[in-house]
């Protein structure tokens, strides 16, 4: 997808600090933090947010989910971590790349928003 951060990250163009890579996705270091640990996880495919999961790509997003507790694990988040993802404007997601959040590494407000 042309201009997309994370499609860019994806190639190399942009760098990014890694915490887990294979062929069908990549989890880094966000770079505005929200917590001690703020990883986000994508997949390497564009797809632009949860609305554009469908058969033909829902695989990754089971592959994603399955690494969660090795990249948890790897982070030291054994005390617990939440996951979240946004879709479109309202949701406030600010990349049209799938992405799931990744927060851990201290007590997180049971506040959603």
């Amino acid at each position: 997808m042309d201009n997309c951060v994370f499609c860019a990250i994806v190639k190399g163009e942009i760098p990014s600090r890694k915490v887990y890579e294979d062929e069908q996705m990549l989890a880094f270091y966000d770079l505005e933090p929200q917590a001690p640990v703020h990883v986000l996880a994508i997949p390497k495919q564009h797809i632009a947010c949860a609305d554009e999961i469908d058969e033909s790509n829902c695989a990754v997003f089971a592959h994603i989910f399955g690494k969660v507790p090795e990249i948890t694990k790897s982070l030291g988040l054994e005390n617990g971590y939440r996951i979240v993802t946004n879709c479109g404007k309202e949701g406030c997601q600010s990349v049209r790349h799938l992405h799931f959040h990744i927060l851990g590494g201290r007590q997180l407000s049971g506040q959603m928003g």
